[in-house]
């Protein structure tokens, strides 16, 4: 939780890593020993162990004697917002990914807010989260989701690492001077921010500093951190991926609730630098419309937004990739390479043995269906032999498209030079207009180069 008191190199720590930096780390650092309850003293990260384990406990038990007024209550929430916004608008989308410009007076602003959250200084916060977005997923990211809910969620904080996190440059935050001081000073802000403020304006406006000690302080504390705790868990977990499954990130409302507006989790990791995590009018996202709100008195600027062009872009792919799951599993008409080509005089010899139509240069054994037409057995009958690609195409009837669909799962061969002129919308069925293809399976289906004068339509 409290920043380490290490010197921080102001020149960017990560222009001569290895291109297979994640491969070459693993391979060559060698973890830390499993977690051994022989050892569990020098195993425990004490400071952020006893702050998150005593906060509750002091909370639930000093909730049981003090009474809470509604003017404590209604000042609590309002600092867990404080708070909470120090963390989603400071630390994260201002300084972990420069998704906005701030003036001094709003830096100053939400370093002391977020120094409220007690979840570390600007500087070590930032470090953990930029690692977390370059290595999310891997064995360097300091809160990997492929390691559980628990340990994302705050059992990383509980026990040390088993290994380092990966390399990510804060050389800019090294240079900001409000970030500089609130680091040097983070223990005095976090216990004045934390604890003072909300236990003195209770007692000061309404003489309540017990109530603001236990609810303010205390109480409020844990919601901050459980809230924000669900960005690294929760949002990890729940939802939908709606612009990449690569990775565990997730979008949904109910993080949303619980994270002031984090929780449209995929969005932000496919566009970081965005000050937005929702992009609708109606999702969740009071950090946004805090940011927005910034902008407009004149405390905050350059506000980053990803092209349009390119987030829908997103979108499309992954509803282009669930489509071609669907695609995938249904039954499709066979290609018309592995037709067989016959001529007219085959095609005649071949409905002598079963009841074969010729519909826009397709043969189509029709024998299990000539039951089933709705306009009757006798209209599929004459046309045994002959081409009905005028009858069927609104001559006697405008075919619907589950009847041009359901007609090329029936098809058998091709017949050699008889595809009507001028009909070569006719090949494709409905169905397969708009098929989802790869990019190596772009080359034409529809162009059959087989030739096989024989029996090949009876296997």
């Amino acid at each position: 939780m409290s920043p380490s008191t290490t010197k921080q190199e102001e020149t960017t720590v990560d222009i001569d890593i290895p291109d297979n930096y994640v491969a070459y780390t693993l391979k060559n650092e060698k973890p830390r020993p499993p977690f051994s309850w022989k050892n569990w003293r020098n195993e425990i990260s004490w400071i952020s162990a006893t702050l998150l384990v005593s906060t509750p406990i002091i909370g639930v038990v000093g909730a049981f004697y003090t009474k809470l007024t509604w003017q404590t209550a209604l000042f609590s929430i309002f600092y867990y917002y404080v708070t909470g916004l120090g963390i989603t608008a400071g630390y994260h989308r201002l300084w972990s990914h420069r998704s906005y410009n701030a003036s001094v007076p709003l830096q100053f602003a939400l370093a002391l807010a977020g120094s409220g959250a007690c979840e570390g200084s600007i500087k070590w916060w930032s470090r953990k989260h930029r690692a977390h977005h370059r290595y999310t997923d891997t064995e360097l990211d300091p809160y990997s989701a492929n390691k559980g809910f628990y340990y994302s969620h705050i059992g990383w904080m509980l026990v040390k690492s088993r290994r380092r996190t990966g390399v990510a440059d804060i050389s800019d935050l090294s240079k900001n001077p409000i970030v500089r001081w609130q680091h040097k000073h983070y223990m005095k802000l976090l216990l004045t921010m934390g604890f003072v403020v909300p236990t003195v304006i209770p007692w000061l406006l309404w003489g309540d500093a017990r109530g603001g000690y236990v609810y303010a302080a205390v109480l409020r504390l844990v919601f901050v951190h459980h809230s924000t705790f669900c960005v690294n868990s929760l949002a990890h977990w729940l939802g939908e991926t709606p612009f990449d499954d690569k990775h565990s990130p997730r979008d949904h409302v109910i993080t949303a609730l619980v994270t002031i507006g984090e929780g449209y989790h995929n969005f932000h990791h496919q566009f970081p630098m965005d000050y937005r995590n929702a992009i609708k009018w109606y999702q969740y996202d009071p950090t946004k419309w805090f940011i927005w709100t910034c902008k407009q008195i004149g405390l905050a600027s350059q506000l980053k937004k990803f092209p349009d062009n390119e987030v829908k872009k997103g979108v499309l792919t992954m509803q282009l990739k669930k489509l071609r799951e669907t695609q995938d599993n249904l039954a499709w008409p066979s290609d018309n390479n592995d037709l067989p080509v016959v001529s007219w005089d085959t095609f005649q010899q071949q409905c002598q043995k079963r009841p074969l139509i010729l519909v826009s240069g397709f043969i189509h054994d029709v024998s299990d269906f000539l039951d089933e037409h709705p306009g009757g057995r006798h209209l599929l009958v004459k046309m045994i032999g002959r081409d009905a690609t005028t009858a069927f195409f609104g001559g006697v009837y405008d075919h619907s498209n589950a009847a041009h669909n359901l007609l090329a799962m029936k098809r058998v061969g091709v017949l050699h030079g008889g595809h009507p002129h001028g009909l070569d919308e006719k090949l494709i069925p409905p169905s397969q207009r708009l098929k989802i293809a790869r990019y190596n399976e772009l080359g034409s289906p529809y162009a059959s180069s087989s030739w096989s004068d024989g029996e090949g339509m009876l296997g």
